[in-house]
């Protein structure tokens, strides 16, 4: 299972990003939930985003708002459409899926906020 992130960039607080996380080796990947997490500089690894397969989506209260996550099985890809962003958004973003107890971690995109 490979998980490959991208869209991650600088921009301006007040900007947008859109992050992508393409999916390979995997199975049906509608049947699982995906999700995207973010650590800061300093910080532990924290939840951001997940969309299940029924597309039931929940979010960290920090973004709730001003992020969207959405998946498109047909090319095994899970977006994260971040609007409205915050210095504190600045992080790398993982993306991530759990199959049958196994964790698969992205290898990050780094998303730059500045003031």
């Amino acid at each position: 299972v490979q998980l490959q992130a991208s869209g991650g960039g600088l921009v301006q607080a007040g900007g947008s990003l859109r992050l992508s996380c393409a999916a390979s080796g995997i199975r049906f990947n509608s049947m699982y939930s995906m999700d995207w997490y973010r650590q800061a500089l300093g910080k532990q690894r924290e939840f951001v985003a997940r969309i299940t397969p029924d597309t039931s989506t929940n979010y960290a209260d920090s973004v709730k708002g001003r992020f969207t996550i959405s998946r498109d099985n047909a090319e095994n890809t899970v977006y994260l459409q971040t609007n409205s962003l915050k210095p504190e958004d600045t992080a790398i973003y993982y993306c991530h899926i759990r199959i049958f107890g196994s964790d698969f971690w992205g290898q990050g995109t780094l998303v730059t906020v500045s003031s």
